[in-house]
């Protein structure tokens, strides 16, 4: 089966902002990823992504990915003579989020008779039907996707879309990129920070930026530090330059025991050798930094907000609290901080759930099989 798959952006170019932001959003991961798996079980892929920059080029191949750039501002007009000529061979349309320009790609299907799935990844992409032309051609696909519960409501009570074409499925990670460790391999990792092995971790592994509830997490440390000044928070990821300062201030105000860690490629080191994880975001889609965290082994304290619920069972994988309240933040995490072995049963039933729902073995079938309806393949 050919696919082709829309995604609004496929990062090109620096991999930050001026002001301090990865450029590569969660879609654009989520679209790499899904078409390297589908490409693994034999499928052809082509990403269709507008062009941003003049030096980039309108078509390559990344390590088997068909990569099409769209040149503003005929990218609609584009689309379809690519469809009747170059890419005629497409079987089936998969779109990420809500790209303008894939609406040519949906009439087109329309008129050539070719299944379409539409996926949300966050609510914010969320449509009324007849809020204009273009939502109503996106309320005509074929099936949808929606990776949290919030989201499938949202399709059908914004979207008027029927639930029988909506299926609630995590977009996936690869859980064997995020092995739990034992308390010995924690203890030496711990050392290689300059930290006793008793020494409680504190892990934020997100972008840093407002959404994420940093101004909360700059609220909550203090409350924990006053009460476990043996404790550390780390904060690995890369964000605004000005909350990564007020980070860093916050950290000399609390006796040196911030590390902020900047961007990493490869967080795992950190998900192991922390001890619970904090997540305080004011609004998610399913959070990867979550499932990432979950099957490392961590018990987390997250905001009680769609998409954490679909991961966090209060008491059973972590906690949920209500939104920007610190205090509620600061109690959950002392209370993981005082019962290592309670945080130890939340982590593994975390690691478990995640393994079992959210791995690329169990979600990429069956987005194959979503994908594939309809064309007889």
């Amino acid at each position: 089966m050919h696919i082709g798959l829309f995604v609004k952006d496929f990062a090109a170019g620096t991999k930050f902002n001026k002001d301090g932001l990865p450029t590569k959003s969660g879609a654009e991961f989520h679209a790499e990823n899904h078409a390297r798996e589908l490409i693994a079980l034999g499928h052809r892929v082509t990403i269709f992504a507008k062009k941003r920059f003049f030096r980039t080029a309108g078509r390559e191949n990344l390590e088997g990915i068909d990569l099409v750039r769209l040149h503003e501002p005929w990218r609609g007009g584009e689309i379809l003579l690519r469809l009747m000529t170059t890419h005629r061979d497409i079987d089936a349309f998969y779109i990420i989020g809500r790209p303008p320009f894939a609406v040519w790609a949906i009439l087109y299907a329309r008129q050539t008779g070719k299944p379409v799935t539409l996926a949300l990844t966050g609510k914010a992409e969320l449509f009324r039907r007849e809020e204009n032309w273009r939502t109503k051609i996106f309320a005509s696909c074929d099936r949808y996707v929606a990776t949290t519960r919030e989201i499938a409501s949202g399709f059908a009570a914004l979207g008027g879309i029927s639930p029988e074409q909506v299926t609630v499925l995590a977009h996936g990670i690869a859980t064997a990129r995020y092995p739990k460790t034992d308390r010995q391999e924690k203890a030496r990792l711990k050392a290689a920070h300059g930290l006793a092995p008793e020494t409680p971790v504190l892990l934020f592994c997100a972008r840093v930026v407002l959404n994420k509830g940093i101004d909360t997490l700059l609220k909550l440390w203090p409350l924990v530090h006053a009460r476990r000044p043996e404790a550390r928070l780390f904060v690995v990821g890369g964000g605004k330059h000005e909350l990564l300062a007020a980070l860093k201030e916050m950290g000399e105000q609390q006796e040196g025991s911030v590390r902020v860690c900047g961007e990493q490629e490869h967080p795992q080191e950190f998900y192991r050798l922390a001890d619970v994880y904090i997540f305080p975001s004011r609004h998610e889609g399913l959070p990867t930094s979550l499932l990432e965290a979950m099957c490392s082994g961590l018990p987390a304290v997250v905001s009680d907000i769609g998409g954490c619920e679909d991961l966090i069972f209060d008491g059973d994988t972590g906690y949920r609290v209500p939104v920007e309240d610190a205090a509620a933040y600061a109690g959950k995490v002392l209370e993981l901080f005082a019962s290592p072995q309670e945080a130890e049963r939340m982590g593994e039933a975390g690691a478990r759930y995640v393994r079992e729902h959210c791995d690329y073995r169990q979600v990429i079938p069956r987005l194959e099989a979503i994908i594939a309806e309809g064309t007889g393949k």
